[in-house]
């Protein structure tokens, strides 16, 4: 198997950020990494970017950092409660995902992307719950939201 070593100029999820040096197969380099300009082949007059690009990496993680903290304190503040359909008893019909609480943090204005909410399972019951939001490698925050009948709870019949 044919590997080649690339520096990245764009951080790639799962790779590396920019001014690192990656061994990557070369397919990956050739149809992906390289096409789109996130890569370029390791040579010597290369390596003399590698500088730059690290200082680039410094400035964005920095402005990353500060922008994740931000959007923590926002989140931290932000109150949801979601209305779900229930049937006898208060039992949910579905549950609540992260597309949900996705759906509900954009609409009290806070923008975050829905792969960043990271529930270990689907919500089933009524309450109060909390979700972790991982905005950044440091930045992590937990949101607490409660989970409402949208129709009154009739009592569950006894047979």
């Amino acid at each position: 198997m044919a590997n080649n070593e690339v520096l990245l100029l764009k951080p790639v999820d799962g790779l590396g950020a920019e001014g690192d040096q990656v061994k990557v197969r070369a397919g990956y380099a050739r149809n992906f990494l390289l096409p789109q300009g996130k890569a370029v082949p390791l040579t010597q007059a290369n390596r003399k970017h590698v500088e730059a690009l690290k200082k680039a990496r410094g400035l964005r993680e920095a402005k990353e950092l500060d922008g994740a903290q931000a959007l923590a304190k926002q989140i931290a503040k932000a109150g949801i409660a979601i209305a779900v359909k229930t049937g006898e008893g208060g039992k949910l019909f579905g549950a609540v995902t992260a597309n949900d609480i996705h759906e509900k943090l954009a609409a009290a204005g806070v923008t975050v992307e829905k792969r960043r909410i990271h529930l270990g399972q689907p919500i089933k019951t009524l309450g109060k719950h909390e979700v972790k939001i991982r905005l950044h490698p440091e930045v992590s925050v937990e949101l607490s939201f409660d989970v409402v009948s949208e129709n009154p709870i009739e009592p569950a019949a006894t047979a």
